[in-house]
This record gives structure tokens, C-alpha cells and sequence, in this order.
């Protein structure tokens, strides 16, 4: 069926492909890919994203075959996967911050059930994963994403994404500094705790008949919580930096997907 010299499989094509990208980044989008929110929701907001983006797209004057189209819709996804996964990786590293502390503090056998995961999670782990989820919602950086993915069909148009050994590099790259990133989130009071333990261990070496052991782990727990509340007032500061530079993979890893 031709409408005005475009074939409606070219046009159709276009959504698709436009849909797909747009469906793999609500898999792994932080807010907006969360397992809280149900899936017919998610599966809304999907459509209505798509669908305002939809007319920037061209229809793409090419003909696919039933293979082609498979392969390039799954291209799609994996581009849209990439980019979630890129602002998802500061979430992650927020958790694992809060899951290191929580051990280090005493609390990792009190658990919450967290929202974003839908599972049982030591309770720091919880509160920096809330915590880094309202900055990431206060900074609108949701918006920084729905707009990155709106410019990306500019210079990636829909049908055109592909896998690339480079992006997957980039992207297991940045997964590799998860850790490092967590360790840097939970530095200030890990610092402060550590240097209890080693107060305390001395303690104990030079007077074995204080009860080193019953008020270490109530001094560590005071002294890292103290240690948080002094230094929360930097969080958005510091996780705006964070969440820049997420942003800024997610920019590259669909520039090396073209």
C-alpha cells in the first residue's frame, strides 16, 4: 500500500523500530523501569513516549525482509538497553555503597523490602537507594534521558543502531566501576568506622579488661551515622556529577552504536 510515495511497511517500520529503542530503555531506566510500577503502566508509557517521538522519524525508504526486521528491532532494543543500563549503574553503586556500610556498621542483618528491587535489602542499602533515587528524581534527570533518547534519533535514526564490539566494551567498562564508585559513596563513614576499629583494637590490647567488644559496635554505629548526616548535605552535589557523567556514557555508547 503506498501513501503519498512511502510504502505503510516503511512507515510502520519507523514506529517499531522508534518503539523498540524506547522499550529497552524502560527496562533498565531508574524510576521509570522500576518493578513497582506496574506493567501495564510501564507498557503505557512506552506507547505515549513513542508516539511523540514518532514524528520526528522519517519513514525509512528501504525494503525488509522478515529476518531483517527482527534483527534490526533487537538492535534497537539493545541500544535502548544500553542507555538504561548506563543510569542504572549509579543506582547500583548507591545500593552496594549502602550494603558495604551496612556490614561495616553492624546493621546487615536488619533488612527492608525495598521497592526498586522487590526484595529483602539491609536497611542502608535501602535508604541510599531511596535517597539516591529522590535525587535522581528532584534533579529530573528522567528528563535528561527521555531527551537524550529524543536527540539520539537525530544522529542515530531508527534502523540504524547496531550492536557494536566497542559499545559493549564501554559499557562492561563502566559496569567494572560499580565497585569503586560505591567505595566512594560509603568512603567518609567507612573512613570514620575503620579508624574506630582500629581505637578500639588498641584499646583493648592496653586495657584487656574494658568491654571493647559489647561498646565497639554501638561507638562504630554512632560515630558512621554521625559521619552520614555530616555529609549527606554534599550528596546532590556529588550525585550530580554522577549522574552527568552517566548521561554522557549513555551519549557515547549510541554515538559507537551507529
Amino acid at each position: 500500500m503506498n501513501m503519498n510515495g512511502f510504502q505503510l511497511d516503511q512507515l510502520l517500520a519507523a514506529a517499531v523500530f522508534c518503539g523498540a529503542r524506547v522499550s529497552g530503555l524502560m527496562v533498565f531506566c531508574p524510576f521509570l523501569g522500576s518493578a513497582a510500577i506496574p506493567a501495564p503502566i510501564k507498557a503505557a508509557l512506552t506507547l505515549l513516549i513513542t508516539a511523540l517521538l514518532y514524528p520526528r522519524q522519517a519513514p525509512l525508504a528501504m525494503e525488509f525482509g522478515p529476518w531483517q526486521w527482527v534483527g534490526i528491532a533487537l538492535s534497537e532494543a539493545v541500544t535502548g538497553l544500553m542507555l538504561g543500563l548506563a543510569a542504572n549503574f549509579m543506582m547500583e553503586a548507591a545500593l552496594m555503597a549502602g550494603q558495604i556500610l551496612g556490614m561495616q556498621m553492624g546493621y546487615s542483618l536488619a533488612s527492608l523490602f525495598d521497592p526498586q528491587t522487590q526484595a529483602d535489602t539491609p536497611v542502608l542499602g535501602t535508604f541510599y537507594s531511596l535517597t539516591t533515587l529522590l535525587i535522581f528524581l528532584q534533579m529530573d534527570v528522567h528528563h535528561w534521558l527521555l531527551r537524550a533518547v529524543a536527540a539520539s534519533f537525530a544522529y542515530l535514526p531508527a534502523g540504524q543502531s547496531a550492536a557494536s564490539f566497542a559499545g559493549v566494551n564501554e559499557l562492561l567498562h563502566a559496569a567494572g566501576g560499580i565497585l569503586l564508585a560505591a567505595a566512594e559513596i560509603a568512603a567518609p563513614a567507612l573512613a570514620a568506622t575503620l579508624v574506630a576499629d582500629l581505637v578500639l583494637g588498641f584499646l583493648g590490647k592496653a586495657s584487656p579488661q574494658l568491654p571493647v567488644l559489647f561498646v565497639g559496635l554501638a561507638v562504630k554505629n554512632l560515630l558512621g551515622l554521625a559521619v552520614m548526616i555530616a555529609v549527606i548535605a554534599r550528596w546532590p552535589e556529588s550525585f550530580s556529577a554522577r549522574f552527568a557523567a552517566s548521561v554522557a556514557l549513555g551519549e557515547r555508547l549510541l554515538h559507537l552504536a551507529h
